[in-house]
């Protein structure tokens, strides 16, 4: 699990390899990613938008902008938590993901709530130290 909190909002991930959906023998590795974002905040804040780099072994980037997580802009209140569960093919075996969520609080105001990096790492990757 990778978490990271940015004004009270804490976001936490969790990456699962999709064998079953996967064919290395194809260059296709899919991960599952968990979200699980809880309002620790005194306001009510909702997700209007997300932003992902995603970053596969050759160092390729693809960018992911959109409103909203899952068709939905959630909301909120202070203790609220909200979870969503989300796909991301590759064509190596490992990579890593990193985002954002722009967020509003209660008075209109914007801000940027960090998404932990985490690593997407299939049984077929070849690790090596540095």
């Amino acid at each position: 699990m990778y978490a990271q909190s940015t004004n009270g909002i804490t976001v936490t991930a969790r990456p699962i390899y999709l064998e079953e959906q996967s064919s290395p023998g194809e260059h296709r590795y899919v991960w599952a990613y968990q979200i699980r974002i809880e309002n620790g905040s005194d306001d009510t804040v909702q997700l209007l938008t997300r932003h992902w780099q995603i970053t596969d072994a050759n160092g390729r980037v693809q960018e992911v902008r959109g409103d909203g997580v899952v068709g939905e802009q959630p909301i909120l209140e202070p203790g609220q938590t909200f979870e969503y569960t989300s796909g991301c093919p590759l064509s190596t075996p490992s990579g890593f993901m990193v985002g954002s969520y722009g967020m509003m609080a209660a008075d209109g105001g914007i801000f940027d709530v960090a998404i932990p990096a985490f690593s997407l790492d299939s049984p077929h990757a070849t690790l090596s130290v540095n």
